[in-house]
């Protein structure tokens, strides 16, 4: 008698792979690629914050810690809002601590979500959002962009329209990946209007907030909310701190929210690694020059890429205002994966396709700049190779 097979959930099955790991695991099988396909640069985490990894170590930071995350990060998490967004939080019960961002993103979702309920992202978006709201067997309803004299912007008219009685939670990126648009303050009372009015949770990814090119931070949501809002911000250390391989980030939300969270959290990964929140710590207390450095290179890095970008045919690009993506649209493109894998095989340049990042993202292609100059250059300059043999 053949065994029955228990099959796998469909709630799992439903969730695609990341297009962005697809190509990826292509270019990590060949040598000599030019790598600006994943959201980092290659700088090294500063020897500071590795050291205070060591001490920790040293000290005995090898033992469980409370799933919310040691009070003491918690603490310092809370002094860096105050410094720089004049935001008031209490870390006993309005911040957790998690291993890495996307788990903050997972967490905070599970959180709010039942099957069958519906989410509204705004896109193009990094996949991970509407990929977790899948994995709750619910659904996203993405809403892309408009581009409006050169500048992203949210299209109300289409999220207004998509709301229905399902709808439990609203998901944005600001400062954005791929695009690099920043919501403005405006955009921020409009979105959280619409919440208040229409009993939604409002998700603001903010992890790139410190990568911003119109002054030391992006404005973040909870300067505008109280502590009773239906709002929560999903962070990390990966990009500001150079430590994406650390994997660990926070969230900030109501008190509820962040209680139940927690408790999850034991169930999930317990809590986020003891060492890690150490060093974390010292990148809080000692990471501002190294910030104010890298946003400078990113600067830098940023114009060269997109001058070059703009000297390329059928290529047009609009100037992202944060984070360190550029995501030129090219005139005729209609299936961007094939672009990127043929640009890949034959240039050895690996960039990230705009299908990726949900609807709107179809037609363009992101570029992380974060690479140092000497990947950059040559991939910039193999890409124009490229689009003119086309």
């Amino acid at each position: 008698m053949k065994a029955l097979d228990p099959g796998l959930a469909r709630s799992a099955l439903g969730v695609s792979q990341s297009r962005i790991r697809e190509l990826a695991d292509i270019a990590m099988s060949m040598p000599g690629v030019l790598r600006l396909y994943f959201g980092e640069s290659n700088l090294p985490t500063p020897q500071f914050i590795k050291d205070a990894a060591l001490r920790a170590l040293e000290e005995g930071y090898t033992f469980y810690t409370e799933n919310a995350g040691l009070p003491s990060l918690r603490a310092a998490i809370a002094r860096k809002y105050a410094e720089i967004h004049g935001v008031g939080l209490d870390p006993a019960s309005r911040i957790a601590v998690t291993a890495s961002g996307v788990q903050a993103l997972h967490v905070s979702i599970r959180t709010i979500l039942d099957p069958g309920d519906e989410a509204i992202v705004l896109t193009p978006a990094w996949p991970n959002g509407s990929a977790i709201i899948g994995m709750c067997s619910a659904r996203a309803l993405q809403i892309p962009h408009s581009l409006v004299d050169g500048r992203y912007a949210i299209d109300f008219d289409a999220l207004e329209a998509a709301l229905s009685p399902r709808t439990r939670l609203l998901l944005y990126t600001s400062p954005s990946n791929p695009l690099g648009w920043v919501a403005t303050g405006a955009d921020q009372d409009r979105l959280l209007e619409i919440c208040r009015r229409s009993g939604l949770w409002l998700l603001a990814d903010e992890v790139y907030e410190r990568l911003y090119f119109g002054g030391p931070v992006a404005p973040s949501i909870l300067r505008k909310t109280s502590p009773e809002d239906a709002v929560i911000v999903v962070q990390s250390f990966s990009k500001s701190y150079c430590m994406t391989g650390w994997r660990l980030g926070w969230l900030v939300s109501r008190e509820d929210l962040v209680r139940k969270a927690t408790q999850l959290n034991e169930f999930i990964v317990s809590h986020a690694a003891s060492m890690t929140q150490k060093a974390a710590e010292a990148a809080l207390a000692q990471g501002e020059a190294g910030i104010a450095a890298l946003v400078a290179r990113l600067r830098e890095s940023r114009d060269f890429a997109r001058a070059a970008l703009e000297r390329m045919p059928g290529v047009t690009v609009p100037e992202p205002e944060g984070a360190f993506y550029l995501f030129p649209r090219i005139a005729g493109l209609a299936d961007s994966f094939e672009f990127c894998r043929r640009l890949l095989l034959e240039k050895k340049v690996g960039l990230a396709p705009g299908v990726a990042f949900g609807a709107g993202g179809e037609g363009s292609v992101r570029i992380c700049y974060g690479a140092d100059r000497s990947v950059l250059e040559p991939a910039l300059e193999h890409l124009d190779e490229f689009l003119r043999g086309r």
